[in-house]
């Protein structure tokens, strides 16, 4: 299985916290860490990987880098359970309703929000991963891949990819057609083979043909890793997510970085 590394970090020469003002913070939390991005205008200034995710409640090497005063900032939490409701459909007063269908548990909060032009999700995610970013405000909250499905949706996506994200046990698929998200869905996986498992079940639900697919991946995987060689023993097309939001510096890999600095666009 692929793992989360150190070895993309970066750390720009011309960063000066000083200038927060004109800096984005954009902060993607995880089970037990969290990465974390610094962007100015649509430059990487900083990116480090794998925080202990204590220091995002109780800051001591990150203190004075999480306290300063930024332009924006930008907080990506993940989900246990989600929704979509298009927007014609949605109504405040239903909301509760919608959320039932999540199964809550006691130690989950539920947030809705404005996904894209169409639709709303409505998703739980853990009650102290929404404890520890409380502080820099509930509104600065998106959910985790809300930039990245932006950024795909604007590149104009052909109707032929399947996008998949991938964490260190879960994978998250985007379809889109006419540049409008069709299928969104995320399952947890243990190994090569439920990726590929899932992967089948992704493009059966959705009739694309096997031979005509083209899996896009993002995240956690690299080129001719475990998961990414299983796919191709099945599927003949599959690339890495070359998407860029931000301009990046030669050592760190779009695919990698893409649903953090994607945040970036995030209102």
């Amino acid at each position: 299985m692929s793992e989360d590394n150190n070895h993309n970090n970066y750390h720009d020469s011309n960063f000066n916290l000083n200038e927060a003002l004109g800096y984005t913070l954009l902060i993607q939390t995880k089970a037990t860490t969290f990465d974390y991005a610094i962007v100015d205008d649509s430059r990487l200034l900083v990116y480090v990987q794998n925080n202990p995710v204590d220091e995002l409640a109780n800051p001591k090497h990150l203190k004075s880098l999480l306290a300063a005063n930024y332009k924006k900032v930008v907080i990506g939490l993940p989900a246990t359970g989600l929704t979509l409701v298009p927007d014609s459909l949605y109504s405040d007063e239903h909301a509760a309703q919608y959320a039932r269908f999540l199964d809550i548990g006691d130690n989950e909060k539920v947030l809705v929000q404005q996904l894209n032009n169409d639709n709303k999700i409505i998703y739980k995610t853990a009650a102290s991963a929404v404890a520890m970013v409380e502080r820099f405000g509930l509104q600065n909250i998106a959910y985790t891949t809300k930039g990245s499905i932006k950024a795909i949706a604007d590149s104009y996506p052909p109707a032929g990819n399947l996008y998949l994200e991938l964490s260190k046990d879960t994978v998250q698929f985007l379809y889109f057609a006419s540049g409008k998200l069709r299928f969104l869905n995320t399952f947890e996986f243990k190994n090569a083979d439920e990726l590929v498992y899932f992967t089948a079940l992704a493009c059966d639900e959705l009739n694309l043909n096997v031979q005509d697919v083209t899996l896009i991946l993002s995240g956690n995987v690299s080129s001719g890793d475990v998961h990414m060689n299983r796919l191709k023993d099945f599927y003949p097309k599959v690339e890495l997510n070359t998407l860029q939001v931000v301009e990046l510096p030669a050592q760190v890999a779009a695919h990698k970085i893409l649903s953090l600095v994607a945040l970036s666009s995030c209102e």
